[in-house]
């Protein structure tokens, strides 16, 4: 992780401070850039992460939504999804009430390897594992404090590689094979090596 050694004006958009794009004197790069994005279930929540990660030396992109009419998960979760997986921001932090929808969501981008997380340790593992590049969290389910730590945890972890990398590999060999019809009773489908 890279951390940014100088401090950085902050720009107040109701509880959260970002990072104003086009700060000349920043130079920013999708390797500290953050995108969140929630449903209208976890706006507060998103935006004392914002504040949080901001504190921590990262440049949290907040895509909203800004007002608590209700709104739906899916479009959420993809289009942060569409700013990690094209490279734009390192790593994404979505919420919903209980993370799963909106996780769901994200995992049907290409390139997408996102977790829902309740503890510390499911954050550290997805990242130190799974090679994740998103962490969903659900707002109904965990509180703000614990909320912090899963997400510091996520973003400190750092991938092992070895065996982990053949792993996510096959994971990633997946997205592009085309989907098949698999016969109850065959015991060979978990076998393929293609």
């Amino acid at each position: 992780m890279s951390r940014l050694t100088k401090q950085r004006p902050l720009i107040q958009l109701g509880q959260a401070a970002i990072l104003p794009l086009g700060t000349d004197d920043f130079f920013m790069t999708a390797s500290n850039r953050v995108v969140l994005s929630s449903d209208h279930n976890a706006i507060q929540l998103r935006q004392a992460i914002a504040v949080h990660i901001a504190a921590h030396g990262w440049v949290p992109v907040d895509i909203g939504p800004t007002t608590p009419e209700s709104t739906h998960y899916p479009k959420h979760g993809e289009a942060a999804a569409r700013l990690v997986a094209s490279g734009d921001c390192r790593f994404g932090v979505i919420l919903c009430g209980t993370g799963q929808g909106i996780m769901m969501a994200a995992n049907k981008v290409k390139g997408i390897r996102c977790g829902a997380c309740v503890d510390t340790f499911s954050a550290r593992m997805i990242r130190q594992h799974n090679d994740a590049n998103m962490l969903s969290i659900g707002a109904r389910v965990v509180g703000e404090g614990l909320a912090l730590d899963i997400v510091d945890a996520f973003l400190t972890a750092q991938f092992e590689g070895g065996r982990h990398a053949t792993r996510v590999e096959m994971i990633g060999a997946m997205e592009a094979r085309p989907p098949e019809r698999l016969e109850p009773g065959d015991a060979n489908w978990a076998l393929r090596t293609d």
